[in-house]
């Protein structure tokens, strides 16, 4: 059982991702007032000194603690270092992702540090600091306080000697005017960016109070492999955003999830990048590099090192995939200008559609832009001015396993592709497959008709999209002169593939679908999968019907067995029938264009209206 410390942003992105497991965890604020739909966590309100939380995680059997509280809850943080270092519960911190510190504002570590010689001060560091700041007011010093316009909030202010006239909120539009703005060092999810912003534009003085550093005792927690100095366990993972969070869980908990998560290539190829630049620069070779991903959060990713390279090892996680395991390798040597390569085993695009011309190496936009990134922050930690380096990233063996994946319909050849979005891999991840499915299609809008090497234009810019490499085998027969990027297999996403090919404007679209998806189609269900709907028998009768066909399938196990069943004179008006009730719920999804629907046999026979 997880216990998780929240009332925070970050504690609502910690039940978010532990939603996900579907299992159950313990949810904890102090107060309870924190709005939050928990499906599977469990609410506990009210503040836990050390005693109560050390009954807490011994009646709950809680094998994992994340602390996602407040960065400024700094008696909390000590407790639960604490308590989880006499019992040796293992601990992930959910960190904030915190913005360089800024020379021009005026950084404290204590609130007796804020300056007397300003006239007037407007105090956003919360409710419990007001008695902290009264000693100001004894110094001339007009202080108003900014809290949540909340009774609880506005009791505790009153408790503490401010006045109504004092108060403003939070939740007010616009910032009350004041020499002097003090802000707590909060983090991005703290709005610590917009609020300094804001102040600079009413020509405020900002003051920021420095967050604290969490500690065991008097020893800073440990970053490292969570054992303090005497060895015992107390922290043993440190995240600051979702997916950061899911691996620690992933690792320290493996039964959680049912599923584990993995790395996309990119983020493999960044990490070799990083590693690479590493050797370079400084001479390091660490088993471990800090990779940032796009959503601003950073996770630990292991590496290794060869001759004149690093390396990242592909992890898939338990999503199904022929690139697991495979060796993504980086060089890098300091260059004229920046450039990333593709090396041995990473594609090139043959045809347009991508990101980048036809000829460059497959390594789409967002894997360029996040290698970019974090080479940039190894250099800057230099303080190096314009330093260029050339990156080449290679795939040993990657030409071969590029033949399983989707590289040779997409027109890349010579290897795989070095792709990723978001960095992370959810195992079976629909996200992945519906932006797989938008790769095929861009390229089949973009790519045209290719026959004997010559470029024409697409049949009135037709493309077929199927559930598979038999149904394809049978349409391919209908539209002998499209070429092979026509084609794009939709799996069991038929409305997300329609709904793509409306974005894109494409303008005639073919649908073939065999009949043990068309029955479920019809029925309304645009995602086809087992998981998400089964074979409706009566709904299935209520077809039979309307062709005038009076068979019984009561003992049906599956759809195609209807061929079988329905005479052979019955099998047009039925076909009719079904793909009547997939053009109903199909056809409004494609708004800007034709749809076509084939309904194949399991022989290859085609059916259409």
């Amino acid at each position: 059982m997880i216990l998780v410390f929240g009332g925070t942003t970050e504690g609502r992105r910690a039940a978010e991702v532990l939603e996900e497991a579907g299992c159950s965890y313990y949810y904890s604020t102090k107060t309870g007032e924190q709005e939050l739909a928990l499906h599977h966590g469990v609410r506990t309100d009210g503040a836990m000194d050390g005693e109560a939380m050390r009954q807490f995680i011994r009646e709950h059997a809680i094998r994992l603690v994340v602390d996602a509280a407040h960065p400024f809850a700094a008696t909390l943080h000590r407790t639960i270092a604490e308590v989880a270092s006499d019992m040796r519960t293992p601990v992930i911190r959910y960190e904030r992702i915190y913005p360089p510190r800024d020379s021009d504002i005026t950084w404290i570590d204590d609130y007796e540090q804020v300056p007397k010689d300003i006239h007037s001060l407007l105090a956003t560091t919360g409710v419990q600091s007001i008695s902290k700041l009264k000693w100001l007011e004894a110094e001339g010093v007009k202080v108003i306080y900014r809290i949540l316009n909340r009774e609880s909030s506005i009791h505790l202010a009153h408790e503490q000697g401010a006045t109504d006239e004092q108060l403003c909120f939070f939740e007010d539009e616009s910032m009350p005017e004041a020499d002097a703005i003090l802000l707590k060092e909060s983090g991005l999810s703290g709005g610590f960016v917009e609020k300094v912003g804001e102040a600079r534009e009413k020509g405020m003085r900002i003051i920021a109070l420095k967050r604290p550093e969490i500690t065991h005792g008097s020893s800073p927690i440990n970053r490292g492999n969570g054992l303090a100095p005497g060895g015992e366990l107390f922290l043993c993972s440190v995240v600051n955003g979702p997916y950061g969070l899911r691996r620690a869980v992933e690792k320290l908990l493996p039964e959680f999830f049912p599923l584990h998560s993995g790395l996309t290539s990119g983020t493999c190829a960044t990490a070799a990048a990083i590693a690479a630049t590493r050797r370079l620069l400084y001479g390091e070779t660490p088993a471990e590099v800090a990779v940032l991903l796009p959503n601003g959060e950073t996770i630990p990713v292991a590496v290794g090192y060869g001759d004149g390279y690093a390396y990242c090892i592909k992890e898939a996680g338990d999503d199904p995939d022929v690139t697991n395991g495979i060796e993504v390798r980086a060089s890098v040597e300091s260059s004229e200008r920046f450039e990333i390569c593709g090396g041995e085993g990473v594609g090139r695009f043959t045809l347009p559609g991508f990101d980048y011309p036809v000829g460059e190496a497959a390594i789409n936009k967002g894997p360029r832009q996040m290698i970019r990134k974090n080479i940039d922050r190894v250099i800057n930690e230099l303080s190096i001015v314009n330093y260029q380096m050339s990156i080449t990233i290679s795939v040993p063996n990657g030409e071969e396993i590029a033949k399983r994946t989707f590289n040779p319909r997409l027109g890349i050849e010579g290897g795989i592709s070095i792709i990723g979005v978001s960095g992370i891999v959810k195992p079976f991840s629909e996200e992945a497959f519906i932006d797989s499915i938008r790769k095929c299609m861009e390229v089949a809008k973009a790519s045209g008709s290719l026959t004997d090497g010559q470029s024409v234009a697409l049949q009135s810019e037709r493309v077929v999209i199927n559930s598979g490499g038999k149904s394809e085998r049978f349409v391919k027969t209908m539209y002998p002169d499209l070429p092979q990027q026509a084609f794009v297999e939709y799996g069991n996403y038929i409305g997300d593939t329609l709904k793509i090919a409306n974005e894109l404007g494409i303008k005639n679209i073919t649908l073939g679908v065999m009949l043990g998806k068309a029955v479920k189609l019809a029925a309304g269900n645009l995602d086809t999968h087992s998981r998400k709907t089964t074979m409706d028998k009566a709904f299935i009768q209520q077809m039979l019907q309307e062709a005038g066909i009076s068979i019984d399938i009561s003992d049906m196990t599956l759809a195609r067995e209807l061929w079988e069943r329905i005479p052979e004179c019955g099998r047009i008006p039925f076909a009719h029938v079904v793909i009547h009730h997939c053009y109903e719920h199909c056809a409004p999804l494609l708004s800007n264009g034709e749809l076509t629907i084939l309904l194949i046999d399991d022989n290859g026979k085609i059916y259409e209206v």
